[in-house]
């Protein structure tokens, strides 16, 4: 059986852009799917989903049984959502999909993936990530981008992976994406360590602008405002009181602010550089 589930008909799309981000363990702090989130909160249109009975084990991930507004017993199974959602004063359409890190079958849940950007002719895969890093609370979170494209690469002044050692589904997903020959990106953004089991809008916050300043296509990064500066106001209050740990993060915010990142490029040269790259993949004729 197919674990593809189309709950609707899929809309015309303009060269949609698929994005992904799954809760585990490229998740910290819920950053990558709380920045999914966001997107979806903007009338984003649900069309599909992905089966989650043959990738989970669910005496590690359990569903759960709930009483729904009739009375009637509900059990909510860990799915993978699929959702569409179009702006008219951008170029581009989006097509997300979120959920959870399976358990199962990693090389087929990556082949579905795949077959939902054949099915709605997305341009490219973008895939949102957090992970753990030394870095303070205090600073704008750090954002690493990388494909294995050498001209992408090249254009949008981001890295080549050169990571060895065990991943996760999204390690899958991007080799699996790289034999099929479709672009792909990962926009991973860091996490403070030491405040990494607790939801972290500053790092949603910083993943959405980031992806505007590449794609061109406007996020509601700035709706995270008020949460992000809340969220630090938090974290200030817990370490008020201990002096080690504040020496520790006064030492993190020397070496952050000593670091040499390279800077960024204008936003708008950023953006068309990315769909010069998408308009020579359509001239070349390649397809998904």
């Amino acid at each position: 059986m197919d674990p593809l589930r189309w709950t609707d008909d899929l809309p015309p799309l303009r060269a949609p852009l698929l994005v992904t981000a799954f809760e585990g363990l490229f998740d910290v702090g819920g950053a990558a799917t709380g920045a999914l989130a966001s997107l979806r909160s903007s009338n984003a249109l649900p069309v599909g989903e992905i089966d989650a009975d043959p990738f989970f084990d669910f005496t590690e991930r359990r569903p759960v049984v709930r009483i729904d507004d009739d009375g009637r017993r509900v059990i909510d199974w860990p799915t993978n959502r699929i959702h569409i959602l179009t702006n008219a004063s951008d170029a581009r359409d989006l097509v997300l999909i979120d959920g959870v890190e399976p358990h199962l079958m990693w090389r087929t849940f990556s082949e579905t993936i795949h077959d939902v950007a054949v099915a709605v002719d997305a341009a490219m895969v973008i895939t949102l990530g957090a992970m753990i890093a030394e870095i303070p609370h205090t600073r704008p979170p750090t954002i690493t981008g990388s494909t294995t494209d050498p001209d992408l690469a090249t254009l949008m002044r981001l890295d080549q992976p050169s990571y060895q050692g065990p991943t996760g589904v999204i390690g899958v997903l991007h080799q699996h994406l790289e034999a099929q020959g479709v672009p792909a990106v990962s926009l991973r953004v860091a996490v403070p360590h030491y405040v990494s089991g607790t939801p972290n809008p500053k790092a949603s916050r910083a993943l959405l602008e980031r992806f505007e300043r590449v794609t061109g296509v406007r996020t509601p990064w700035a709706s995270l405002d008020q949460d992000a500066r809340d969220w630090e106001t938090r974290v200030d209050a817990a370490m008020q009181d201990d002096d080690e740990v504040a020496l520790y993060v006064r030492r993190l915010e020397e070496r952050y602010d000593r670091s040499t990142a390279a800077a960024l490029p204008d936003a708008d040269d950023l953006a068309a550089e990315f769909e010069r790259f998408l308009r020579q993949q359509g001239n070349e004729g390649e397809t998904l």
